[in-house]
């Protein structure tokens, strides 16, 4: 009994002894002298800023596929995988300035996807030359491999998104991208 209790209490010590030190290790850096907080304010704002940059404007647009009623998709990046897979992002946006309920169309119409809500499981890749068409993956419950649960957007709202299809051969430069409700668009593949 005398044992658990040295031992408890020990555990007991170190954990005060931790949180004690930790709390004191923030102003143990010494402050340069002659300086004001403010020249040091700057190079903390940064970081705070700069998440923010890639999420909202992507450095490249490979193509901007128009939809109805002021949607619009914005293809970023088309990279192919090791695997066979192709994975296309982007973001879709609304540039109405009302919200606009997303068209279920654009899940496509087979009975597997269908069941999985609202998706962009409708879209398709199609290889004119080789004349082939690459619909999205689906994985062994028939979810498609694409953003999902997708219902609406607010006016000036984007969300980001992702596709995945099989990925058509290392000879293949581009295909006609087309989701159902938008003006195919050509997407050039690297």
């Amino acid at each position: 009994m005398k044992v658990s209790y040295v031992r408890g209490g020990f555990i007991a010590f170190a954990v005060a002894s931790s949180l004690t030190v930790a709390g004191c290790g923030a102003d143990a850096e010494p402050k340069p002298a002659g300086k004001s907080s403010a020249t040091t304010q700057p190079a903390q704002q940064p970081p705070a800023t700069q998440p923010d940059v890639p999420a909202e404007e992507p450095a490249e647009v490979l193509l901007v596929a128009k939809g109805q009623k002021g949607l619009e998709l914005a293809i970023n990046s088309a990279e192919r995988d090791a695997g066979g897979f192709l994975t296309v992002k982007g973001r879709l946006k609304n540039t109405s300035d009302t919200a606009i309920a997303l068209p279920s169309q654009m899940r496509g119409d087979e009975t597997e996807v269908v069941k999985h809500g609202n998706s962009l499981g409708g879209a398709t890749l199609v290889d004119g030359i080789g004349k082939k068409r690459y619909y999205v993956l689906r994985d062994t419950d028939g979810r498609p491999l694409t953003t999902s649960a997708l219902d609406s957007l607010g006016p000036g709202k984007s969300t980001a998104v992702f596709m995945q299809f099989p990925a058509p051969p290392a000879t293949t430069t581009e295909v006609s991208f087309q989701l159902p409700t938008f003006e195919p668009a050509t997407l050039k593949l690297s």
